[in-house]
């Protein structure tokens, strides 16, 4: 097997494949060249500063407790909840934006200049794209858009403080439908567009709504077939332009296109505005452990949120551009948006499947949306900065000799420069410019979040992409906020330290032997408080007294269930999950998180879940393999096949897990945590199989059922 990096304990080095000798040549030039540009390069960049700035205790203890309640070193007296004085619904932070940045681009949209079916070698036929420019609406047009939007809504039998439903992908419409939801004081409930129809319909019949909004698309596809079951139902609004007619609906619903309902209100613009406690969102969760959920957040809760996480990133201002593609009913996608509008940003729209130039939809030649946009501003989940890391590995592997070893010696040198708090612009601008045009070449801050980024991947996106990883910890509990790592603290593994609208505290678990006396960190389950943690979940009275609390001073705090431990500089670090943590039988606790963590850094592994039964004494493991890392091993070993065969034969099976043993090893992990048998999965897991979340985490339940056949004959139940 063709394995490009092997990964050296804390430092994730590259392998330098080549002579001692020229090896040694290649370091006393580079120690030539440090010595002759260090002085004035560190003189002149401020160097000294940033250094300590990076290693500054960044937040305390107010009770000196190492339990805490933890606090941002700026904010120990008191948590900021307003990000400008009197702006405290969002209806206002829209406004504030249209006086301040009124013909600044706003939110942008790729026209679409031709679409057709590529059939591929395996006889599948998918269809690809050829996206023109972005088409910008200005922030004065949108605020009229949404205006006339919500007035419209009101003229259909829409009522103040009464639901309605957002069921969109993620676009220009479904920003422009939130505001004027917003300003006419509609509570928006937002689902998954990738939830079962049976999620669907449970969402929208516990909120009672009359109206939903939705794309053509998804009223075909996922709507049509559960309408009956959604008897309040009576109007349907389609974002699309081109107006459509759908005659085979249920009796007594109404379709109505959006440019209508904007015309319908254009003749009365009068609204019902919000105040700080009403709801804004019910915010169904996207159900890793069961039926989703809707989480009540409040205008002043998503203020507060935003308010902390724009702390976070230095001179964001209005010629930032933001490309936004992840799914706007995940609190991380809705709260980075709603930072950038309230801050004049552009927002430029994206797909996955359109997001890059080798993006799955892009025909062969034209040009992803990245490198239309340009942006200077992401988000991403680790899944996708997970597959990048691996795309750009393999690309390596398949350089030539020369080509390979510079890159090498160029990563290992940039990694031990910023450890030590260094830039390589000379590296940058020679080696790295090739893959950090992948995301449009200008990329200055990269967020991350909604599930643990490995320290590999971290630092791979760090120096690749030239630009930091903003690594952030948050529920939909909490708006998304919680804490975001600084952009000069490069360290990896870490979150960061509380933002200014939270505080933190560590409770003991005694059943995991997390205490926050421990040494030398103190550890425990993190409660997260503060304004941005949420009004509790909607009819839901029992989960809202076992996860939610409101101390002696009036403080609301929600019990994440995650474990952590704070860093003597004040910072967080995820340890554990108190769900994920299985007792086997001889008594030996398994984190599944941290077996899966480090797992997934091994190149044959695209996606792993870890399994064990506290009746049995080993774990198992779920494998998606990496196909062409699978195929290259087959090869290697004398097998043919198609994949599904691959995955079905016995000694890959055996191949694969003494590769993830070794990689288990290296990663540290107990002999009683890796696995002792897998089962290899041709499919891949999406968020379409229902075996993962839209945010790509893990549904155990689903996927326990999935593969309950294998597992009973990893554990010799057959």
């Amino acid at each position: 097997l063709l394995i490009l990096c092997s990964l050296v304990p804390l430092r994730m080095k590259l392998k330098e494949d080549m002579s001692p000798l020229l090896l040694q040549v290649f370091r006393s030039v580079v120690w030539v060249y440090s010595v002759i540009t260090f002085l004035p390069w560190y003189l002149l960049s401020g160097a000294s500063r940033s250094q300590a700035h990076a290693k500054r205790v960044k937040a305390r203890s107010v009770s000196r407790n190492p339990a805490g309640p933890y606090r941002a070193v700026s904010n120990q007296l008191k948590l900021v909840s307003l990000l400008h004085e009197g702006v405290d619904t969002l209806d206002k932070v829209f406004e504030y934006a249209v006086v301040h940045f009124p013909q600044r681009d706003c939110l942008g949209t790729r026209e679409v200049l031709s679409e057709e079916d590529e059939i591929q070698p395996n006889g599948k036929v998918f269809k690809k794209v050829i996206l023109g420019d972005y088409n910008w609406l200005s922030y004065e047009d949108t605020f009229h858009l949404s205006q006339r939007f919500g007035s419209g809504l009101a003229a259909l039998g829409q009522k103040p403080l009464c639901n309605i439903a957002v069921f969109c992908e993620t676009r220009a419409e479904w920003i422009i439908a939130a505001q004027a939801c917003f300003m006419y004081n509609f509570p928006l409930v937002t689902l998954y567009s990738t939830l079962g129809g049976a999620a669907i319909a449970h969402g929208l019949n516990e909120t009672e709504v009359t109206h939903i909004i939705t794309s053509k698309d998804l009223l075909q596809s996922r709507l049509k077939a559960i309408l009956m079951d959604v008897p309040r139902l009576k109007h349907i609004i389609v974002v699309d332009k081109k107006p459509t007619s759908w005659p085979d609906l249920p009796r007594g619903i109404m379709v109505h296109n959006m440019a209508a309902v904007q015309e319908l209100g254009a003749k009365n613009l009068g609204c019902k505005q919000p105040v700080p406690s009403d709801i804004a969102v019910i915010m169904y969760t996207s159900g890793s452990t069961g039926i989703p959920k809707g989480v009540m957040i409040s205008h002043s809760n998503i203020i507060a949120g935003i308010t902390g996480m724009a702390e976070r990133i230095p001179n964001l201002n209005e010629n930032d551009t933001y490309i936004g593609y992840l799914p706007l009913a995940h609190v991380l996608e809705l709260s980075a948006e709603l930072v950038c509008v309230s801050h004049g940003c552009r927002i430029g729209y994206s797909s996955p499947q359109t997001l890059a130039d080798q993006s799955s939809k892009i025909k062969k030649g034209s040009k992803g949306d990245t490198s239309v946009l340009r942006p200077t501003l992401m988000a991403a989940v680790p899944e996708i900065m997970d597959r990048i890391y691996k795309n750009v590995m393999t690309k390596v592997e398949e350089m030539s000799s020369v080509q390979k070893t510079l890159f090498v010696l160029a990563y290992n040198y940039k990694m031990e420069q910023i450890s030590k708090g260094y830039s390589t612009p000379l590296c940058d601008r020679l080696v790295f410019r090739k893959v950090r045009s992948l995301l449009g070449g200008n990329t200055r801050v990269l967020w991350s979040g909604g599930a643990p980024l490995s320290a590999a991947t971290q630092r791979f996106m760090n120096i690749c992409f030239c630009c930091p990883v903003g690594q952030g910890y948050g529920l939909t509990e909490t708006c998304g906020a919680g804490t975001i790592s600084e952009l000069s603290d490069y360290s990896t593994g870490r979150v960061g330290a509380p933002l200014v609208c939270s505080e933190i505290m560590l409770k003991d678990w005694e059943e995991g032997g997390y205490f926050s006396t421990d040494k030398p960190n103190p550890r425990g389950e993190i409660l997260i408080g503060g304004p941005n943690v949420t009004m509790g979940y909607y009819k839901n009275e029992q989960k809202n007294r076992e996860d939610f609390f409101v101390d002696a001073n009036g403080q609301r705090w929600f019990c994440t269930g995650d474990i952590g431990e704070f860093h003597h500089d004040g910072c967080l670090k995820i340890i554990d999950r108190k769900k994920d943590l299985v007792k086997l039988q001889a008594g030996e606790y398994v984190s599944l998180g941290k077996v899966e963590a480090v797992l997934k850094n091994c190149p044959l592994i695209d996606n792993i879940c870890a399994y064990a039964n506290s009746d049995e004494s080993y774990v198992i493991g779920f494998v998606v393999p990496n196909q062409k890392q699978l195929t290259t091993l087959a090869e290697q070993k004398g097998i043919r096949g198609s994949l599904e065969e691959l995955c079905n034969h016995a000694e890959m099976e055996k191949e694969v897990l003494h590769i993830i043993t070794d990689a288990a090893v290296t990663g540290k992990l107990e002999r009683f945590e890796i696995p002792k048998k897998i089962c290899l999965s041709p499919e891949p897991w999406t968020p379409e199989t229902g075996l993962v979340t839209d945010a790509f985490k893990l549904k155990r339940k689903e996927l326990k059922t999935h593969y309950q056949d294998d597992i009973e004959r990893m554990y010799g139940g057959k």
